[in-house]
């Protein structure tokens, strides 16, 4: 039986997660947040103390994770029993993800993970190469983008309802210097794909950028 998947990519900080699992939520799907799979592995990396510049390790790791995600009003992330949901937002993981993610064999090993997802009625795929590397025989795909200072301003409001210090321009820096790493690595870059719908958010509603998603869909 085909399994429909809906792919939403695009950087950080651009409403993927939230828009991915409304959608999701609306749709009846599963839904799959990749960033969370790397995430996870950069923290279950800090957890063992793992040399960043053994790759053999970091792939060790990867293959014994085991992870469970509950899509409820909230996502919550479980690694290995133990809920890391908190962990996941803070910019130092999300630093060691993409830093982790231009690994070639890492990446090996997590894409069957992440394809594992596709169950009936349908998969919702929310990451940065879901449409162009994970599912690229995907039914419907959309490209959620906004302009960095928009970007920057979003997470720096989460942080701060979490009451994580946070400063502004430095999460601007960390953002522009994260999508220039992952626009430019070697390995399965953050690229739209061509069959892709594009959003640029920076001034829509969440609702706004939900009714085009699930125009594409109807």
């Amino acid at each position: 039986m085909h399994i429909p998947v809906l792919t939403i990519d695009g950087p950080s900080g651009a409403g993927k997660g939230t828009v991915s699992r409304l959608a999701a939520k609306k749709l009846g799907w599963n839904y799959l947040d990749s960033g969370s799979i790397y995430r996870s592995l950069a923290i279950a990396l800090q957890k063992m103390s793992v040399d960043f510049e053994s790759v053999s390790e970091i792939v060790k790791v990867a293959q014994a994770m085991t992870l469970e995600f509950d899509c409820g009003d909230e996502l919550i992330v479980k690694l290995n029993g133990e809920d890391i949901t908190r962990q996941l937002g803070l910019e130092s993981t999300g630093n060691i993800a993409s830093r982790i993610a231009a690994l070639p064999d890492v990446r090996r090993v997590l894409l069957q993970k992440q394809r594992d997802f596709r169950q009936a009625p349908g998969l919702v795929a929310d990451g940065r190469d879901m449409g162009t590397v994970v599912f690229p025989e995907a039914d419907n795909k959309v490209f959620l983008t906004a302009s960095a200072e928009k970007r920057a301003e979003r997470r720096y409001k989460q942080l701060m309802e979490k009451e994580i210090d946070a400063n502004l321009a430095q999460i601007t820096n960390e953002i522009e210097v994260r999508d220039r790493r992952d626009t430019e690595r070697e390995n399965a870059p953050l690229a739209m794909a061509s069959d892709a719908l594009y959003i640029d958010s920076s001034d829509m509603t969440i609702d706004a950028v939900i009714e085009e998603v699930l125009n594409l869909i109807r």
